[in-house]
Order: structure tokens, then sequence, then C-alpha cells
């Protein structure tokens, strides 16, 4: 079975810009109007139609991440999802992928700090079948020690691949554990290594047991699909599964940041680079929240496109940098961040780009921003809704994690309307308040020879 595994631990810089990309606006597309319905046990069933392709995304969510991981445990989550494709009394093991194969669709999953999620994109005439498969594995799932043994030398093997071995994955892992001394965002959600060694099957059952019931879940579905029938599969399916009390989610506040923290990774490296994570605020109440989208716009300004300040001096007029990234984490479960990332090129240091990164902020501190620059911002956002929203997955993406992060499935249209109104005065303020000094924590990468 061939299986692309969507993991947060390649969450690298850019990749945060993408995600708020796609979590934002409403269908720009002759689509109708996204439609809910709970049933008795608990699971959200939320359906937008699109009628403008026979192609239907079927995707359950699960409000299980690695934030729910306790030390000692870290990585379960994604064992757990590589396991889900193991098996159950109706399907033999490797078997899921490909029934979905054999009437012509994909089918794939993904693990997150927030949340899990299955996917399945096929004809709308195969509906039943990705729904029936979806129940029989939240209810039914066989978890065997063969199974799991095998699933786990996997993980590792992802693991040294894109951490271990990858000298950009250690520098990102690297900073987060710095950034966050309490939080369980400081730990990967691929898991350290020694979690992973240790892991047992019982650790796999009981996180299945804990978190995977109707009501810690949705089932999303897009596409050209009647929301009635939906509802009455979906019921068919799922009304028998039964929910569970859900373990008590204490609050994780990470404690007041005291200071800037500087760390250095030594690797196997030619390239130097740098990474800065600088304490944010998350979006919690989309309405009144503004400080989020201004943050998002303030990316944008700093490394947003071709143009944008940081790029333009550091990458095209003076030529001291082979890269830049700026951009904002706020649709998120626990605390937002601001990410800031550049490489050097030979003959440059990257304490050489961060005064020149410093040089941007106090000049946007000082003399703001014109509303024409900000214009484009806000333009480019509009593209990135449409190119979201032009897939019945994307659609079903973005109703998915609007939910699995706790907001209203349709919280992404007041989003969109919201991001229009911010001001430059506006942006200036959030890079005031934000991007200081006291509370930057900075991952230098370097070659190991290096002293």
């Amino acid at each position: 079975m061939i299986l692309t595994c969507l993991c947060a631990f390649r969450r690298y810089l850019l990749s945060f810009v993408c995600l708020f990309l796609s979590l934002l606006g409403a269908a720009l597309a002759a689509t109708a109007e996204i439609v809910e319905q709970d049933l008795g046990n608990g699971l959200k069933v939320i359906v937008k139609p699109d009628t403008r392709a026979p192609v239907a995304a079927v995707m359950v969510w699960y409000r299980a991440g690695s934030i729910d991981e306790v030390n000692g445990g870290t990585g379960v989550a994604h064992v757990l999802e590589h396991l889900m494709f193991q098996g159950t009394d109706s399907v033999a093991p490797g078997e899921y992928a490909k029934t979905i194969a054999s009437v012509g669709g994909r089918s794939n999953a993904f693990t997150s700090s927030d949340y899990t999620g299955y996917l399945q994109e096929l004809h709308s005439d195969e509906l039943e079948l990705a729904i029936k498969l979806e129940a029989d594995r939240m209810q039914n799932l066989l978890l065997r020690q063969t199974e799991f043994d095998n699933e786990v030398r996997v993980v590792m093997e992802e693991r040294r691949q894109r951490v271990d071995d990858n000298p950009r994955g250690v520098l990102m892992e690297q900073l987060s554990a710095a950034m966050y001394v309490a939080h369980p965002y400081r730990a990967p959600v691929i898991g350290w290594m020694n979690d992973l060694e240790n892991m047992t099957l019982t650790d796999a059952s009981d996180w299945y047991q804990r978190w995977y019931v109707p009501n810690n879940a949705a089932l999303v579905v897009a596409g050209n699909v009647e929301p009635e029938e939906v509802f009455l599969l979906a019921k068919r399916y799922f009304g028998g599964v039964e929910s569970r009390d859900l373990p008590m989610r204490k609050p994780q506040d990470e404690p007041l940041q005291l200071g800037d923290r500087r760390i250095v990774v030594k690797e196997n490296t030619t390239l130097p680079s740098q990474a800065m994570a600088f304490r944010a605020p998350r979006l919690e109440n989309v309405d009144s929240d503004w400080e989020p989208y201004a943050l998002y716009l303030l990316a944008g300004v700093l490394d947003g496109h071709a143009a944008a300040r940081l790029h333009k001096r550091m990458v095209v007029d003076e030529m001291v940098a082979q890269s830049v990234s700026v951009s904002y984490d706020g649709l998120k479960r626990g605390p937002g961040s601001f990410f800031v990332g550049f490489s050097p090129v030979k003959g440059v240091t990257v304490d050489d780009l961060e005064t020149i990164w410093w040089d941007e902020v106090e000049r946007l501190k000082r003399d703001g921003i014109a509303k024409q620059e900000l214009s484009r911002v806000k333009a480019q956002v509009i593209a990135g809704q449409i190119f979201s929203d032009d897939s019945v997955l994307g659609q079903a993406s973005r109703i998915g994690r609007m939910w699995a992060i706790g907001y209203d499935s349709n919280a992404s249209d007041l989003i969109h309307k919201k991001i229009k109104t911010i001001t430059p005065d506006q942006v200036r303020a959030v890079a005031e308040k934000y991007l200081v000094t006291e509370a930057v924590t900075v991952a230098v990468l370097l070659p190991k020879q290096q002293n």
C-alpha cells in the first residue's frame, strides 16, 4: 500500500502560510451552502454540495493529535493513523486503500498537532462505500502485534529520513522544543525516537479507545452529493456506534516567556540557516478578534510575494540571502506563533541577516504600511481562497479543519470578511506588540565543524 502521511514534523515555515490560505474563505464557485446535522451519538455530519463534477470527497476528522499526548507517549497519534489501514473483521490488512483504488478513488490520512484526518476522493456514485468503510474502522479496528510492530518500524524510518537525517527538520524540531517549556507543542508530531522505540500495542489501543469515538469526530462530505442522502448513510453506518465519555482536557497554558532564548544546532550541513519564533495569539473568537488577522497580513507584507519587503531586500536587492520566509500560525487549538526563517549566501552570516530582519521590523514600526501595499496582500488572500476551493477536497479540508480547531464549519466566510477590514495601523500595532526581542526564540543551524 502506498500511503503518504502528511505529518506536522514537515511543517516548515512556508507551510504555515499554505495552511492558513487553505482555511480561508467560502467557495467562490457556484456551490451550495454548508448543511449540518448531529447524530444522536455526537457525530457531526457536515455536507457541502458542489455539482460541477461527479466527484465526492469524504473525510472523517478526529479532534485528537499530538497536543493530547503525554510525556513518554509522543508519536502515538501518528502510529494509530498508520494502524487504521490495517484491517477490521471485514477488511483485511492493507486492503482499505486497495478497495478505494478499485473504484477509481484515492485514500490518504494525516496527523497534526491538533487533529487526525482520513480522506477519500472518489466518484460520487461510490459515496456509500467510503462512508461504510470509515464507520467500520471507527468501531471495529483490529489491533494486532504483527501489524503494530511493522507500522512502528515504518514510522521510525520516516523519522530518520524526515528529521534525524534532515538538518532542516532537526532545526525546526529543536526550535519548537526551545520555544515551549510546558505545552505539548514542544514535542514533534512524529514522536521522539525513544518513545517510538518503547511504544506498545496497548498504547495504541488505549489511544484508539479514548479518542476514536463519534462524539469526538466529524464526517465531512463535499462534492456532487445530496445532503439528505449523506445524512441517511451517516445514520445507517455511524448511527449504531456508541459514544463514550471523553477524557477531561485540562488547560495547558504556556508560562510567560521572560526573555529571548537562543540555541545552536550543529549538523552535517554546508548551509547555515536560522529560524525565529515569536509568541503570538491564536484566533479564538472569529467575530471579535482582530490581532490574528493583522498578524497574518503582517507576514504577507514581509514575505507574501516576490516584491515583499524582506524578499526584495535580502534576496533581490542586496543578494545576501538564498531564501527568506515569514509566516503566522494562529489557527490552532493551542497557542499561536509567528515564524521567520532565512539562509545566507556564501560570505554572509546568519547574524548579518538577523540584523537586516530587525532593521526592517523597526522601519515598519516607525513608518507604517501604505494602504496600497496592504491591498496587494489582501488580493493574494482572495486568490488563495479561489485556489483552495477549486476542488471538493479543498472545500472538505477547509470545513473539517474549522471544526477540528473548534470554530463553526462556515467560520471561514467571516474570517474572509474580517481580514478585508484590517487597517495599516492595526498591522503596525501587532508588529509593535509581538515582534519584540524579549519574546523571541532563535535557533541557528551551523555545520558541525564550525565553532
